[in-house]
């Protein structure tokens, strides 16, 4: 089951290309430009050459699977907001639904169940990430969604929570996000399923049990 990664060059996108490329797992890297490509290349990683904000139905040939963890950054502005995050995410999940795909997976953001209660800058990208939940849910394609909380540059530990509740704060290293996809790739089985992810004590291969 071969996966196609949306924001392959961004933080997690690429801790996740470099572990599924250890693991041997069947994964083409979407980036948006040839200068992109190297980093992908010397690891052995297939990538394809494709933009969020043109045609990419190309780049989803003969894949399974969307892995969408792409994101505007903090840089941009909230018209970049709309665009990548949530027009971006519903035209995959559109493609993926057109291309009968086995499953979508969406990295989303555990501050998307009320983006209200967001800090007020990162609203617009809590919105963005809430709406394409809502369309993933009710789209054809089995979905997995994660919603890791406030993301860290921390090495990652191997050790998290899905329950927010156990622990005192909302953080989660990019590098545990990496490795619960990782997970999730390796068990194509799990659909119509919402993990939400933090740092904490329980070992992340035990994701789903």
């Amino acid at each position: 089951m071969k996966t196609l990664v949306i924001g392959a060059n961004g933080q997690i996108g690429r801790q996740f290309c470099a572990l599924a490329a250890e693991a041997q797992l069947p994964i083409r890297a979407m980036v948006r430009n040839t200068g992109q490509t190297p980093w992908f290349s010397e690891r052995g990683i297939e990538t394809v050459i494709a933009d969020l904000e043109g045609d990419f139905r190309q780049a989803a040939e003969g894949c399974d699977e969307i892995l969408f963890t792409a994101g505007s950054g903090p840089t941009t502005g909230a018209d970049k907001t709309l665009l990548i995050d949530l027009l971006g995410a519903i035209r995959s999940i559109d493609l993926a639904d057109a291309m009968a795909m086995r499953r979508f997976i969406m990295v989303s953001a555990l501050r998307a169940e009320d983006p209200m209660q967001a800090p007020e800058a990162l609203r617009p990208y809590a919105a963005a990430k809430h709406a394409a939940d809502r369309i993933l849910r009710q789209s054809a394609t089995p979905h997995l969604i994660l919603k890791p909380g406030k993301l860290t540059d921390e090495p990652a530990s191997g050790r998290i929570t899905t329950r927010p509740a156990t622990v005192s704060h909302i953080t989660v290293s990019r590098g545990n996000v990496a490795l619960a996809l990782l997970v999730a790739a390796k068990q194509p089985l799990i659909g119509n399923t919402e993990v939400e992810l933090l740092d904490g004590g329980d070992p992340v291969e035990h994701l789903f049990s």
